[in-house]
């Protein structure tokens, strides 16, 4: 650190440049000089002259992030050139500056330890609270250290240098124990320190990645020398740790770190010295004292991740469990958990079996568990967590013993087994793998997930699932799941429990593997974690083997499986499922077999000491155990019924010559099953101190505390129990536990002696735990003769296992807790079937949203047909009743402006989204601007209130009306709201607005629309054909209408009902803009209202026609009309329409019906004259009929207006097709209808009524101009055909009226005969005709003659042809072919729309937007957030939503691939419709993936724009605040 003395510019110029925090354009300048080679060299020896400058200027900065990135910017460029690094590292001590500096970088941040021995300790770790670390402020240096260790010839050159490996020794070892945690005992903690977050980033990223950089020079054999380098100053920085902290042999206890980073370097390069570089073990390992003190602390981070999974740790707050979850997380448990486990089988493998496996339950605290005894007390521990406690750490056990990643599994197995263990979790997308399987950290160590055996592996193991979609909308990504061989052979329960940071993970891949045997009929039950084959041990391991054959490790599974059977407490199938996996790891792994006969006679004889008489588990199971010594509170059973003699065998005798020994002993009263780990506790010790007798005094006491000596607890006494087993007999009495039946083990071998031969059967493969005994006990027989003749013998001669005689009133109370949870199960079954099938039903009437295909009428009165009054349930007060004026029933509907029926084009095929110059979306063929320029013309002529009526306004705009079918009282609902108001949970919709959702099924709902009181009109009375004829019905239509007139609706008797109908008008007028209402050329004018009323009927009629896919062919009742509440909303609309008289002398109805008299007096008296009858909307002026007519309306009547507009409607048919066709076409039907006028039939035949039509039309100046260009239509078969096309949109508005006014169903029919069918169903066809000779013109019903009304209706066009010739065709109806809504058509390359919008300019600022987006329902591009384009407030988005959409739009978002929706004062993410080769989004365009469309996903979103249903089907919606 040494003073700088600048000689040159360059020197001067980096020291401003990093005085000043590395400004951008010196960064830039300094580095566009390197090409030259002189300079290169030389800005590289200045810029390692002032690193430790570079350091300390880093440290005092505010903007530590930017000038981070600028220096590793620069030190990248000079660091990545090997040669160039080499050279500096020779020359100026590249190495030894960096470390220094990064040594005392650290050092200004040193808190003392506290770990172990809080007062007296010497060592310092880093402080994970300072900026430094906080922030990661030194990573650009660490970063650089990497880079240059990823040098072979820097790399030896470190690993050489002695000096240099002891002090980075001495930097990682600021590390070792930081961030310790004390578990709370009393208070919960106060503040939850998010430190930890720190900690691990420092020990990944400044200890773990030079190390992995290191590992990867250690390859070849070549390199042992650098191994035996870094453990041997590994070793001596450990010694000096446990020297400063004061570590004797007893861990400090409710303390815990995780960052042992040296353990973690040490355990690291032995499994590379045995792994590449054939390294003898041994000659690197230290003594075994120093073996039992490195094994202490990671085993202690091994039982604290049980305890915090026990919720021993909850008083630390949740920080604790982000601990645990980060430690064995998929980017740190390479660097953490697996040395640590390797690390303890090491030690394992090396120390006393015994010794070992008496720690390990010491440190999980379940020794005072382990006894014979039914009841016992546990010092140490609470006994609610004792049973998950032992679980933890039987399942430490398996995994140490199981795993074997540093312990002879190749890389490519290794890569294979976490995929498996990932897949089985959960299926998986690709990227998701990527991340989840743990990789080298160190990026240039060369196995990397996305290498090619990554693509392989999974291939190999797992299936791709295409992305699909479930019926609620939630969509899925392209998924991997494990194929079925995987899940039969590979499943490895061991790798899950050690990958999963989610416990609830184990409990997914255990469901998982269920469905799957259950699918493949292999097991049908609920299976147990299946036993997986283990790769052989690398022979430097062997010793691991020692820990399944030690007598300490038999006592406990014996002791175990005597508790499970004899149901003490705090045992779980998951302790017993882990010590039959214990027993059958023993028994695959057996030492070399010694002869059967001489082990049963030496036995007895070798070993007197306890339980057992040797250390082999295939001969320790067939040894029986008849009496064992307990102590147990005074109050357990076992007391009571010992018989005084009894006390004479004291000891934990097993044999007559065993029981005089251990009189002896004076220690045997410890009888706790480990009265002999007392024994080897104390060996051990004196092992540990073997020099200093003091130390031995200074020890003893902690020691004994744990292992109390008999007459320290007053309350225990000691009892004998008779035991009687052996583990064989154990499990043979566990099989009969399990099965539920006596006798149900019956050694397989007798029947089938080949069972012996080859053991591996799969029908023992999956299975439960009877499955598992019955494949051990196999393995036993197979391994020795005598266990096979020991097990037959029992199955011979077994009883029933005795439990103690007396029932304790403990026992008796557990057994009544089972018999009483047992009934409980079974209500609770009960209660579930029958709520299922009430959810099954409620779903089936009402959630048409999640399963459109699903088609269930539903009538929205009731589906009695007989009831004379329409009854309602309230959902909110459940009663049932009618609606009625005082108290009306509501149905709960969504409101919501709509402009789809206004994109529809007349062309089939759909526009594209524009991605270049050229192609432009021109808005003027779509079918709003169409009826827009066709009302502006009429109103240029034509009277403005009898334009009003003349056509149908809402395809823009309109509103459309949607139920969930649900009604409630509307005093019901308005105590709902109030409710909803003082609700403070955030909700995502507005109750100021008059938004909520439905109370039964949440459906969201802006308003209640009144049901009409009223007779549901018997359905037969509709269906009597009346015999009046047409002249009478038209009378009493006209009559009908003209009552009206007189006597108006008398706002003066105001009822509940009028009051609620009269808000609903309010709320449907303000549901949409004003723009979209207002046509009138006097503002204000009750013609709009009334234009606007009935166009509200024809927009929601449209809508269904649509949805039921433009036509009526599929008949019945379809999903939309499930959603349509019409009946209801005709009764509002009609009670309002009927406020408006109609002038008598203007009624419609007169001049479809009644030849007029005088023509001329109206000419005179007005300044426009009114719309010509040919050129007013027919669908719009049937809407006008029946909305003024009095409800409810007969059958009779409705029939009766559709006759006569139908004649109007054909006649506007028959004009329409005798402009389309040339002047002799013409004049050749004028002549050949004039032939046949007058024969009887004339009025229904097509030709006779055109050849009039042409007749009356020529005395006007209608066919003058222009007839050169127009094609002929000469053929009689295409006039049939236009004739009905022209016909059909009509006939379909008209049927779906009838279908909601009057029930009448929708019949099913081929295209071909839509027309056919419609007309009889609407009763225009007086009896239905065979097809072949069926004309339309048969459904023609003329009220008076039909030439009289003709001449009339084209006299108004003549004498209009005579002021403006020019208007005349373009007025007369055209009906185009619309086809049905659609959205723009996206191209298949997602890179396509990227390239030409995300550098385009917006059209309104010419800047490049920041976040540009674009319409996919018309295509403009348009600014998201942008403030440029802001207009009063609004934001581009939104504003171009209300334009586009009339509040809702759909954009792309161009830099991130998704799709948003606005709806309203809302928006909400709806994902996207882009997906990779693998299926998946990639939102925000994060992975840089090539994105191809998903025309299924886009077909989704097409369907709920169509539908109206983006707000029930998405769920995560949110206020944009106008801001997007």
């Amino acid at each position: 650190m040494d003073v700088l003395k600048h000689k040159c510019f360059l020197e001067e110029l980096l020291f401003w440049t990093i005085k000043y925090e590395f400004p951008q354009k010196m960064v830039t300048f300094l580095l566009n000089m390197l090409p030259d080679q002189d300079y290169k060299i030389a800005f590289t020896k200045t810029f390692v002259q002032h690193y430790a400058f570079i350091m300390k200027t880093l440290k005092k900065s505010h903007e530590s992030d930017t000038m981070s990135n600028r220096i590793v910017h620069i030190s990248v460029q000079l660091f990545s050139n090997e040669e160039l690094a080499r050279q500096v590292t020779e020359e100026c001590q590249l190495l030894d500056i960096m470390v220094t500096v990064l040594l005392y970088m650290m050092e200004s941040c040193l808190i003392k330890s506290e770990l172990q021995d809080e007062e007296n300790s010497l060592h310092v770790v880093v402080n994970c609270g300072e900026a430094l670390l906080k922030n990661n402020t030194y990573w650009p240096l660490v970063s650089d250290f990497i880079n240059i260790l990823s040098h072979q010839s820097v790399a030896k050159k470190f690993l050489e240098d002695h000096g240099l490996l002891v002090t980075w020794m001495n930097f990682v070892s600021f590390f070792q124990g930081m961030n310790l945690n004390k578990r709370e005992l009393n208070e919960h903690v106060e503040f939850e320190s998010q430190t930890y977050y720190a900690a691990f980033a420092a020990e990944l990223e400044a200890c773990a990645q030079p190390m992995w950089g290191l590992l990867s020079h250690c390859k070849v054999r070549e390199t042992q020398e650098y191994t035996r380098n870094v453990v041997r100053y590994c070793l001596e920085a450990l010694q000096d740790w446990f020297d400063a902290i004061n570590f004797v042999d007893e861990p400090a206890p409710n303390q815990v770190t995780f960052h042992l980073p040296l353990h973690r370097y040490f355990a690291m390069f032995l499994s590379k010295a045995v792994k590449c570089q054939e390294l003898d073990l041994d000659t690197i390992l230290p003594d075994q004292e120093m073996l039992m003190k490195l094994m202490i602390h990671p085993l202690q981070i091994q039982a604290s991740l049980s305890e915090i999974h026990s919720n021993m740790w909850v008083r630390n707050g949740l920080q604790i469990k982000g601990q645990a979850m980060t430690y064995v997380q998929s980017h740190f448990c390479n660097s953490m958990i697996d040395p640590d486990i390797y690390l303890l089988q090491v030690c394992a493998s090396r120390l006393d079996p015994d010794y070992f496996i008496s720690s390990v339950f010491e440190r999980f605290k379940v020794v005072d568990l382990l006894t014979m005894a039914s009841q016992h007390q546990n010092t140490v521990l609470d006994s609610e967590h004792e049973r998950s406690m032992l679980e933890g750490a039987l399942t430490f056990l398996v995994l140490l013993l199981s795993l074997r990643l540093h312990l002879g599994m190749t890389d490519d197995e290794i890569l294979r087994a976490e995929m498996v263990a990932q897949l089985c979790m959960n299926d998986r997308t690709h990227s998701s793998l990527l991340d989840l399987i743990p990789e080298n950290p160190n990026p240039k160590s060369g196995i990397i997930p996305g290498s090619l055996s990554f693509e392989s592996v999974l291939s190999a193991v797992a299936d791709f699932k295409a992305p699909v979609f479930e019926p609620g909308g939630s969509m899925q990504q392209g998924m991997y799941t494990p194929k079925a061989e995987v899940w039969d052979k590979e499943f490895d329960p061991v790798m899950v429990i050690l990958r999963t940071v989610y416990r609830r993970d184990v409990q997914s891949a255990m469901d998982r593997y269920t469905a799957f045997l259950k699918q493949s009929g292999k097991f049908p039950g609920n299976p147990w974690p299946p036993y997986k084959k283990r790769t052989p041990l690398h022979p430097s391991y062997k010793g691991l083997i020692k820990l399944l054959h030690c007598k300490t490790l038999h006592i406990v599974l014996f002791t175990l499986l005597y508790k499970i059977l004899m149901d003490h407490q705090n045992l779980s199938e998951h302790v017993l499922c882990m010590v039959l996996y214990l027993i059958e790891l023993g028994l695959e792994n057996s030492p070399e077999q010694e002869s059967d006969e001489e082990e049963s006679a030496g036995g007895q004889e070798r070993c007197h000491d306890s339980w057992f008489p040797g250390s082999n588990l295939v001969s320790n199971m067939r040894h029986f155990i008849n009496y064992v010594r307990v102590r147990v509170p005074e109050t357990a059973p076992e007391v009571k019924r010992e018989p005084p003699a009894s006390t004479s065998s004291d000891g934990l005798a097993s044999s007559q010559s065993s029981r005089r020994k251990s009189l002896q002993r004076e220690n045997s009263g410890t009888a706790q099953v480990f009265s002999l780990v007392a024994e080897r506790r104390k060996k051990f010790q004196e092992i540990i101190n073997r020099n200093t007798s003091e130390a031995n005094q200074v020890v003893r006491p902690k020691t004994s505390m744990k292992w109390s000596a008999p007459g320290a607890t007053p309350q225990l006494t000691t009892a004998i129990l008779e035991v009687k087993e052996s583990i064989l007999s154990l499990l043979i009495k566990l099989h009969h536990k399990l099965s539920g039946k006596q006798n149900s083990y019956y050694p397989p071998w007798l029947d089938d002696v080949d069972v012996l031969i080859h053991p591996e059967i799969p029908r023992y493969s999956h299975g439960d735990g009877m499955t598992a005994v019955e494949r051990i006990l196999l393995k036993a027989a197979v391994q020795s003769r005598l266990n096979k003749r020991i097990i037959e013998e029992i199955c011979r001669k077994v009883t029933p296992p005795v439990p103690p005689k007396k029932i304790s009133s403990a026992e008796k109370k557990t057994l009544d807790k089972e018999e009483r949870r047992q009934k409980a199960r079974e209500r609770q079954q009960k209660l579930l079937a029958e709520f299922a099938s009430r959810q099954k039903s409620f779903m089936e009437t009402a959630m048409d949203v999640e399963s459109p295909d699903v088609d269930v009428a539903m009538e929205v009165a009731t589906s009695e047909q007989h009831v004379s009054e329409a009854i309602y349930d309230c959902v909110i007060c459940g009663q049932s009743g009618p609606s009625t004026e005082d108290r009306p029933t509501g149905l709960v509907v969504l409101l919501q402006a709509s402009s789809v029926l206004g994109q529809c084009r007349n062309s089939t095929e759909p526009k594209r989204l524009p991605t270049t110059e050229e192609e432009q979306i021109y808005p003027w063929d779509t079918c709003a601007a169409l009826h827009d320029v066709r009302l502006s013309t009429l109103q240029r002529y034509f009277k403005d209130s009898s334009c009003l009526q003349a056509v149908s306004i809402g395809w823009e705009g309109g509103v459309y009306v949607q139920t969930c079918g649900h009604t409630l009282h509307i005093d019901c609902h308005k105590s709902y709201m109030e409710s909803l108001r003082n609700d403070q949970v955030l909700q995502g919709f507005s109750v100021d607005k008059g938004e909520f959702t439905c109370p039964l099924c949440r459906q969201f709902a802006n308003s209640v629309l009144p049901c009409y009181p009223g007779n549901n009109v018997e359905r037969s009375v509709w269906q009597s054909h009346s015999n009046k004829c047409m002249q009478d019905l038209v009378q009493e239509v006209e009559d009908l209408q003209e009552q009206l007139g007189t006597f108006p609706v008398s706002i003066s008797s105001e009822t509940n009902l009028s009051k609620e109908m009269e808000s609903v008008m309010k709320d449907i007028k303000s549901t949409t803009q004003k723009k979209y209402t207002d046509y009138s050329k006097s503002p204000g004018s009750p013609d709009n209202d009334f234009l606007f009323m009935y166009s509200v009927a024809r927009t929601n009629l449209e809508l269904e026609l649509v949805h039921r896919g433009g036509n009526l062919c599929s008949g019945g009742a379809s999903t939309a009309g499930k959603r349509s509440c019409l009946n209801q909303l005709f009764h509002v609309l009609a009670m309002h329409m009927r406020l408006y008289s109609i002038d008598s002398a203007y009624n419609p109805w007169r001049k479809l019906t009644q030849p007029m008299q005088d023509k001329n007096s109206e000419l005179v008296s007005e300044e426009l004259p009114e719309v010509p009858v040919l050129y007013r909307d027919v669908s719009s002026l049937l809407l006008i009929q029946i909305l003024t007519m009095p409800q409810p309306l007969h059958k009779e009547h409705f029939t009766c207006i559709i006759k006569v507009l139908f004649t109007l409607l054909y006649t506007q048919a028959l004009a329409a097709i005798s402009v389309k066709c040339g002047a002799e076409d013409r004049l050749a039907w004028k002549e050949a209808g004039a032939l046949k006028k007058n024969t009887s039939s004339g009025e229904k035949s097509w030709e006779v009524l055109l050849g009039h039509v042409i007749s009356e039309l020529s005395k006007g100046k209608i066919y003058e101009e222009g007839d050169t260009e127009e094609l002929a239509v000469v053929n009689p078969d295409s006039v049939e055909r236009d004739l009905q096309q022209f016909c059909l949109p009509f006939l379909r508005i008209t049927s779906l009226l009838q279908h909601h006014l009057f029930g009448v169903d929708l019949p099913s029919c081929q295209e071909e005969e839509e027309f056919t069918v419609l007309a009889s169903c609407l009763g225009l066809l007086p009896s239905f005709q065979s097809a072949h000779q069926f004309t339309s013109a048969s459904c023609l019903d003329w009220p008076v003659p039909a030439f009289d009304m003709i001449s009339q209706w084209c006299s108004e066009l003549a004498s209009f042809a005579d002021r403006h010739p020019d208007q005349v065709k373009a007025l007369l109806i055209q009906e185009p072919k619309w086809d049905l809504p659609r959205l723009l058509q996206l191209p298949e390359n997602y890179n396509t729309i990227f390239q030409y919008y995300h550098r385009k300019t917006c059209s309104v600022c010419t800047k490049v937007p920041k976040d540009p987006a674009v319409c996919l329902v018309c295509g403009t591009f348009v600014c998201l957030k942008g403030l440029c384009c802001k207009q009063q407030s609004y934001c581009e988005c939104v504003l171009h939503s209300q334009n586009c959409g009339a509040g809702t739009g759909i954009f792309l978002l161009i830099n991130a691939s998704v799709i948003i929706i606005i709806r309203g004062h809302r928006f909400c993410l709806w994902g996207s419709v882009y997906l990779d080769a693998h299926g998946e989004e990639d939102r925000d365009l994060r992975r840089g993936k090539p994105l191809y469309i998903c025309k299924e996903r886009y077909k989704v979103l097409e369907q709920q724009w169509v539908s109206h249903t983006f707000d029930h089907i998405n769920k995560r919606w949110g206020p944009h605040y106008n801001g997007l």
